[in-house]
């Protein structure tokens, strides 16, 4: 018999773990090669994973909504034989399906496929996951002490929640439960100790109380997903953010004049967001900085210019697909490719590779309304561009007969980019540029 491991795939360079969504085969079923085993889920993009072999499936190691790393082994595929694979893989039978159920990923504590080297004594009677095992080690808990944790999974196991619980107070609250290390410390009177059979309570755990009429809403998977990600990014970079004005009458004036002849030569409708496209890649040549990454005290310049685009769907959810190497595409080009993208987001047929590799960011505030906004930065990028509604205003207008005042189309912009390693000069310089280029928009322009 010969297995093959099917693994969680990378969807992405800051992509860390994926959601299981619905499994389409069970353990036993037959599967060809590049036929869709599983639908997963991330921050950016719900996907489907194919079978990477043709045989039989013959083992599944996590189930729906279990939170699961990249690379790690989420099925065997059985490409030979009619054995099982209890047969060949001892190291997976010996424990009960819970431990599979309880190998979720963990924030900050690393995956670690190979067994575990904290080996429980041996005269415990008690199963545990090597999660937990990977928790205890981690976090320096001696085998005496991790027996007297209660357990709250199957026939009183220890589980992820019971040691992150545990972690927590020991750390926090400076309770400890039967550690069988001595301790030294100056007021002896602040430290606990908890029966054994009383439960520890965590203060999260406790429901909280709404005052007046309130309706509550439990979060969507991908709302959840998206406020960790802007938090994530709001702890990661310094923001910064700038501010400029600039007249696009210009350029107002020429998509009213060319939509419909071009609409009718392209098949596609021209929206301002192409246009904006194009004026950031012609200012990101200039300053190439804007397009780069941060690795610990290196700066990594990305060469290719892949912008994204904030896209809104439906359920009032943001996605950002990617126009890749938009400084080789015309403005035709452009068009096709924001329309494409902005239609397979809204619905939902956008594949992981639609929303990986951007290098910066537009986001379109002013499709809402608004005059102005301050986005938060798409980790690991080092900036994005927001543009606002146009609006007509009175403006003073220079000309060689002096100054005359009249109706224009006026919009802001702003940029909000990584103090880290953009200054304010370069920041402000780029974004006046980029003000510029839409400025000076040639009206005579040809389609």
């Amino acid at each position: 018999m010969s297995l093959v491991d099917l693994i969680m795939p990378k969807l992405g360079e800051s992509i860390m773990e994926a959601t299981i969504l619905k499994w389409h085969k069970n353990p036993g079923d037959k599967v060809a090669q590049d036929e869709t085993i599983l639908d997963i889920a991330t921050d950016k993009v719900d996907s489907e994973v194919p079978s990477t072999a043709e045989g039989t499936i013959a083992e599944i190691l996590f189930k729906v909504n279990d939170v699961v790393p990249i690379g790690a082994i989420i099925a065997r595929i059985n490409t030979g034989g009619t054995e099982t694979m209890i047969a060949s893989a001892p190291a997976v039978t010996t424990a009960p399906k819970e431990e599979y159920e309880e190998a979720k990923v963990v924030e900050h504590i690393p995956y670690q496929p190979a067994p575990n080297t904290f080996v429980p004594n041996g005269n415990t009677a008690r199963f545990y996951s090597p999660l937990v095992l990977n928790i205890a080690q981690s976090e320096g808990i001696s085998m005496t002490e991790l027996e007297k944790i209660q357990g709250t999974g199957q026939d009183g196991r220890v589980s992820k929640k019971d040691m992150l619980h545990y972690v927590a107070s020991r750390g926090g609250n400076q309770q400890v439960i039967a550690n069988t290390q001595p301790m030294v410390n100056s007021q002896p009177q602040q430290v606990t100790v908890l029966p054994k059979e009383q439960p520890l309570r965590n203060e999260a755990q406790m429901p909280t109380v709404y005052q007046g009429n309130v309706e509550i809403i439990e979060m969507d998977r991908m709302r959840k997903l998206i406020a960790k990600h802007m938090v994530d990014s709001i702890h990661t970079s310094a923001h910064v953010t700038s501010f400029a004005e600039c007249d696009v009458t210009s350029l107002v004036m020429w998509r009213e004049r060319i939509k419909k002849d071009f609409e009718k030569r392209e098949g596609e409708k021209i929206t301002f967001t192409p246009l904006f496209i194009e004026a950031i890649v012609k200012c990101i040549k200039k300053y190439p900085w804007l397009s780069s990454s941060i690795d610990g005290d290196k700066i990594i310049i990305k060469k290719d210019l892949n912008i994204g685009m904030a896209t809104a769907l439906p359920n009032g959810n943001l996605i950002v697909p990617v126009i890749k190497n938009a400084d080789q595409l015309n403005l035709v080009g452009l068009t096709k490719q924001v329309n494409g993208l902005a239609n397979a987001a809204r619905s939902g047929k956008l594949k992981p590779d639609d929303t990986n590799g951007g290098t910066f960011t537009l986001t379109n505030v002013g499709t809402f309304g608004s005059i102005m906004g301050t986005p938060i930065i798409n980790q690991p990028q080092v900036a994005i561009m927001a543009v606002g509604a146009i609006k007509k205003r009175p403006m003073v207008i220079e000309t060689p007969q002096g100054d005359t005042i009249g109706i224009r189309h006026m919009m802001y912009i702003s940029l909000s980019y990584d103090h880290r390693i953009i200054d304010g000069g370069l920041g402000s310089t780029f974004l006046n540029a980029v003000s510029k280029e839409l400025e000076n928009f040639d009206p005579n322009r040809a389609i």
